[in-house]
């Protein structure tokens, strides 16, 4: 028997409970992934606690948009993927677990340069970051405002606008500062005068797109007085308000869905960071790792603000 990770009801991390279930049998079109890793995003932390609302829980619900481990079975329409072939999950529920079926079309090889941690962490981050600045049309000579730039988000946002030869200014807190200058961002810590302090550190130059991931009011209108476009102001986090506010969103509870363009773009992600690891150009902050078992304490933590880095679970 498999184990999963699973929630019968809304509430806190406590309705998370470790499971036996059937083992996987792969659809014609998939495979079977003994998950060697598996990243814990917010969005999963959202869903859980009713944050972002999904229909009701009729049947256990499983948890889990990111991992990565080694294929064990193969379906019989699979041409281009074997067993033992080491790969990375994106957009498949349930990837807290010990195995999973997984469709073929969202698995990314992993070179012996990657491991499976990093592939488990960059389905949601990287995806996101990389469709957001595709969408705004971010690249040479642009200078991007970024708030929340210390995130898994935005630390993939901030590698991929420099690796295009953009320059990016990030907001964080004050522990993040020597992080966000490491990945080649000029930082600016949160707090009275934002704004101000954007001013300066653009040095005169105009800021012509921003990315907001930290949803605050400040952290908005700090955009809203500093880029022209609106069209090129867009955020992660405040989708339901973001038409009234006059600017762009991509999910983060926007009622507007992605379209089959910036859908094709997350998944291009996943390989694009894959390949930029493999070559030493994009790292991730990692934070602490779990057993299985203590998805709930990851949650937490993450609920309470209390890690820093990327949160991978361990079957």
């Amino acid at each position: 028997m498999a184990q999963a990770i699973v929630q019968t009801e809304i509430g806190g991390p406590e309705v998370l409970t470790l499971v036996e279930v059937p083992d996987p049998v792969p659809a014609p079109d998939g495979v079977v992934v003994r998950i060697e890793a598996a990243g814990v995003n917010p969005i999963d932390v959202k869903q859980r606690s009713g944050l972002r609302p999904l229909p009701p829980i009729t049947e256990p619900r499983h948890l889990g948009f990111d991992g990565a481990g080694v294929v064990t079975a193969v379906g019989a329409d699979v041409t281009d993927v074997a067993v033992g072939a080491r790969v990375a999950v994106r957009d498949t529920r349930g990837t807290y677990a010990t195995a999973l079926a997984v469709p073929a079309a969202h698995l990314t090889a992993l070179p012996d340069a990657v491991t499976a941690a990093q592939g488990a962490s960059l389905g949601i981050p990287a995806g996101t970051a990389y469709q957001s600045l595709r969408s705004l049309d971010v690249g040479a000579g642009d200078l991007l405002l970024l708030h929340a730039g210390s995130g898994a988000v935005g630390q993939a946002a901030i590698q991929f606008a420099v690796a295009w030869g953009a320059s990016v200014i990030a907001t964080g807190g004050r522990a993040s500062q020597e992080r966000l200058r490491g990945l080649g961002a000029i930082p600016v810590e949160y707090g009275p005068g934002l704004e101000d302090r954007i001013r300066a550190a653009a040095d005169g130059r105009e800021i012509t797109v921003s990315l907001d991931g930290a949803g605050t009011d400040e952290a908005v209108a700090a955009s809203l007085a500093l880029v022209g476009d609106r069209q090129r102001i867009a955020t992660i986090v405040r989708g339901p308000d973001a038409a009234d506010l006059g600017i762009r969103a991509f999910s983060g509870g926007s009622p507007v869905p992605l379209s089959a363009q910036e859908l094709a773009w997350r998944a291009e992600a996943v390989p694009v960071a894959v390949a930029l690891i493999a070559e030493g150009r994009f790292s991730i902050e990692f934070g602490p790792e779990l057993p299985l078992a203590d998805a709930a304490e990851a949650h937490r933590l993450i609920e309470d603000h209390t890690a820093h880095g990327k949160i991978i679970l361990r079957p």
